[in-house]
């Protein structure tokens, strides 16, 4: 879901509510390079992402403003669905007409939202937005919340069912190529797709704008999403740098792994550490990719340097696979495939219950968890209720009280014994 509209009709208010975000948003440059701006929704069973806009200004030379056109026009390439705010205090007005006939140019499904409809006086010119073409007008209170039960019933049942969509099969497994501006994203899957001499074809992806290539290696299919998106050129950083994190967003969503490129020459930043927090909080599986290593000067550190200096910063993701590309120059590109398709596997492994029982009374054995109160906080049962990602289901008396650091034992003890 998109919202787009106006300067000041409360698009970055709907946005907090939908995402009950608490946050207020500061950016000079509204619905640009804040983290806000794209979250999740659930409601009625249904789960989306809601990305919010900058207010659309047509005509316009100011650098900001050219900034948010291009955030609008990233944000209808990538939606299922607009919703389309203004604002009932001022009625229908000319900027609202024209982003009303962009919208059918877009040939997007659009739901009308009119806010600030906090009085029977407004509410009473509700009807005066027919005019704009785009269907019924709902009349909402951002701030009150009024309206809000009844306009996201209508969102989710105009959203697509992504389980029963007409959508051509992927092979998997599914790999999403993510990561910051200029780490070298476009030049990977090119190095991929210029390597498959046995590339299928190019299929509409998730998105109806959203293009995968399905290519085959060592005999094995494997489609990298939305790599359309992943050429696309923004004339605004800002622009850029949000329609990077919209379709990270989009791309977690759907992925079975995550390729996660880096720049070795700028080393680990905070915003690949979120990137890498958010695959790992998706559930997905990851690798990541050094990528420039043909630019590095190897005099000044080497990889095995550099790796431990990733590993302090990411202590808690230690069983990520780290490894060193040139995609330029496609170093070690298909080593990085090979990786993809073993923690594919890896995600797909069913471990016996009796194995499992197995294995956790004898670490129990060496390690038990410490007790709290004198409360015994051994478990009694475990067994494995999903996979990709895998996940089980530990079975005592007392589990809320077992501590962080026990769990994250578990976790690495796991990993180590089973992938």
């Amino acid at each position: 879901l998109a919202i787009v509209g106006r300067p000041n009709v409360g698009k970055s208010t709907i946005f907090n509510r939908l995402t009950k975000s608490r946050k207020a948003i500061t950016s000079p440059i509204s619905g640009v390079t804040r983290d806000r701006h794209v979250g999740t929704v659930e409601w009625g069973g249904r789960t989306f992402i809601v990305t919010d806009t900058g207010g659309w200004v047509p005509k316009t030379t100011d650098m900001y403003e050219i900034a948010i056109r291009e955030q609008v026009e990233f944000a209808l390439e990538s939606c299922d669905l607009v919703l389309f705010v203004c604002d009932g205090q001022t009625g229908p007005t000319d900027v609202d007409m024209d982003i009303a006939r962009m919208l059918q140019r877009s040939n997007r499904d659009v739901i009308l939202a009119v806010n600030k409809s906090d009085s029977p006086k407004i509410d009473a010119e509700v009807p005066a937005f027919y005019t704009l073409g785009v269907g019924d007008p709902q009349a909402i209170s951002a701030v009150a919340g009024h309206g809000f039960g009844d306009l996201l019933d209508l969102i989710v049942e105009q959203l697509p069912d992504a389980d029963t969509a007409d959508l051509p099969s992927r092979p998997r497994p599914l790999v999403a190529v993510i990561g910051r501006p200029n780490v070298g994203k476009s030049s990977f899957v090119n190095a991929i797709l210029g390597e498959q001499r046995h590339m299928v074809t190019d299929q509409a992806g998730t998105t109806r704008d959203s293009i995968d290539s399905v290519v085959t290696f060592y005999k094995q299919p494997l489609t990298l999403i939305d790599t359309a998106g992943l050429r696309r050129r923004a004339r605004v950083k800002e622009a850029l740098e949000y329609y990077t994190s919209v379709r990270t967003q989009k791309a977690l969503t759907d992925c079975d792994v995550a390729v996660i490129l880096i720049d070795v020459s700028e080393g680990l930043l905070a915003q690949d550490v979120k990137i890498i927090n958010e695959a790992a909080g998706f559930g997905k599986g990851i690798v990541l990719c050094i990528n420039k290593w043909d630019l590095f000067d190897k005099d000044s550190k080497s990889a095995h340097q550099i790796e431990r200096d990733i590993d302090e910063r990411l202590a808690s993701f230690s069983y990520v696979p780290k490894m060193f590309i040139s995609a330029k120059e496609k170093q070690r590109v298909h080593k990085v495939l090979e990786k993809v398709f073993q923690i594919y596997e890896e995600r797909q492994k069913r471990i016996s219950t009796s194995e499992l029982n197995r294995f956790i009374e004898e670490l129990m054995e060496v390690t038990p968890p410490p007790s709290i109160k004198g409360r015994d906080l051994r478990f009694n049962y475990v067994t494995q209720v999903e996979i990709a990602p895998p996940l089980f289901a530990f079975f005592g008396k007392y589990p809320e009280l077992l501590t962080a650091n026990y769990r994250s034992f578990l976790e690495r003890k796991f990993r180590e014994k089973y992938g």
